[in-house]
Parts: C-alpha cells; structure tokens; sequence
C-alpha cells in the first residue's frame, strides 16, 4: 500500500511536540506542525477525488483540506490518547466533504436517483428482515440487473460523503460525526451517548451483513486505507468494479441508518 510515502516522527518526539506547542502556542511550532502534515492532507484529497467528476479539481480539494488540518491542529488534546494523524484525517476528510456540500457539485437528478434506490433498499429490507439482493433491489425497481448495477455506478459520486454523513442524532440539521466523538465525548449528554452507541451497533450489523466483497471493500477502504485501485488488485477485479462495490455497500448502510431512525430494525 502506497501512503504516499508519508514519514512522520517517532511517538516521543510527536508527544514532545504537543506538549511544547500546547503550553507555548508558538506560531513558528504551529507552522512546523502544518508541513509535516501537509501530505497527509494530499493523501486524504487523493483518496476522497476518486469517483469524483473532472470538474472537481485536486487542487481545490487540497485547500478544502488544510482548513481541516488547521482545525485539528487549533482543537487536538493529547491527553485524550488519540494519535493526531488519526484525529487529523477525520477532520481534513470532514473539511473536505463539508465543502462539497457547500458546492452542491452532485446534479439534483444524481441526488434523486440515489435517494430513490435508498428507499427502495430501505423498504425491501424493512419487509424482508434481511439484506435485500442485487437481483431483488433491481426486480423491485423493474430494471434488469445489469441496468441497476449501471445506475448505481452512474449514482456512485454520491458516496463518498455517504459514511461521514451517516453518523445522525435527532433531525438531518443535527449530525455526530465520528470526529465528534473523538474530540469531546464527555460533552455529550447521556442521551446522545446511547443514541451515538445504538447507531454505531447499527453500522457494525449493517457492515457485518454486507455481501463479502463490499463488506472487504468498506474495511480496506475506510480502515485500511487502500485506494479502489489497490483494493482492485487484493480482489483481483477491476478499479470501476471496486467503485462500483463501494457505491452499492454505502446505499445499503445508509438504508439501514434510515429504517433504524424510522423505527424499523
């Protein structure tokens, strides 16, 4: 796996560095910080423009992610024992997404289709009590499989806001997103603590009951950090079918999210 060869210092002197920059807030430590994350910001924006029209630029999303190193780098508390990349990236990701939404950069049409094969997921699952097929989701939208797996390709941009959006709490204005959680958990009152523990019990079900190679595509995606082209040859298929895999499993998770905030699961 290529990280784009980003090196980063030991855990001592990483530690050593918080500390001193928490207790001075030197500017000159602060700078020293941002460069030696800023390829972790390229390596995030690389991994968030696959799937993404040409009308998206790299350069674009690389300055959408500084504001969210910025924003790890102003928020991170190293007595709460999680390493910054790890808190870093989900911010950088965030910022990034956040931006998106901002654009709107996904047609209105796009949007539609991919709500409507949503809730086609969302129903067959509610009255099945089990994962629906591809074969049953296309029998249900009456479109042949290889129509339906065309579509989900077409809706497959969609997705890459799919996982940081489906961490909700209450309405669509009131989301915790699993940066949230990281950065302040005691804030939180206990209702919003069970309700972010249920969802979560939700997401690990959804996951466990995906079909195998979605399932191994979300997990060397998300947790792995693999790109699609990667994740390809580890399953020996193609880049476009690895995109394909992904859009079809984060349709699946986020009809499950909607049938749990509905009542049904």
């Amino acid at each position: 796996m290529d990280n784009t060869k980003i090196q980063f210092i030991n855990d001592e002197e990483e530690d050593a560095l918080w500390e001193e920059f928490k207790k001075t807030k030197s500017a000159s430590l602060r700078d020293k910080i941002i460069r030696k994350y800023m390829p972790l910001v390229k390596y995030v924006a690389g991994k968030v423009s696959v799937g993404l029209p040409a009308s998206m630029e790299f350069d674009d999303l690389v300055g959408f992610g500084q504001f969210g190193l910025l924003d790890a780098i102003s928020k991170y508390d190293l007595d709460k024992k999680v390493k910054f990349k790890t808190y870093a990236v989900t911010r950088i990701r965030g910022a990034i997404f956040d931006e998106m939404r901002q654009l709107d950069w996904v047609p209105r049409s796009v949007r539609q289709k991919s709500r409507e094969i949503e809730d086609v997921i969302s129903g067959l699952e509610s009255r099945l009590s089990r994962p629906a097929t591809d074969e049953e989701i296309a029998k249900e939208m009456n479109l042949s499989l290889e129509e339906y797996q065309h579509t989900v390709m077409k809706v497959s941009g969609t997705s890459v806001l799919s996982l940081n959006d489906v961490w909700y709490s209450g309405d669509d204005s009131d989301h915790l997103s699993i940066g949230d959680s990281i950065e302040s958990p005691q804030s939180l009152n206990p209702d919003v603590q069970v309700e972010r523990e249920e969802i979560r019990k939700v997401i690990i079900q959804a996951i466990n009951e995906l079909p195998e190679k979605e399932k191994m595509v979300i997990v060397l995606y998300y947790h792995e950090d693999l790109t699609f082209k990667e994740i390809g040859q580890v399953l020996d298929v193609s880049e476009s079918r690895i995109s394909q895999l992904h859009s079809n499993a984060n349709l699946h998770l986020r009809a499950k999210l909607t049938n749990f905030r509905k009542g049904i699961f």
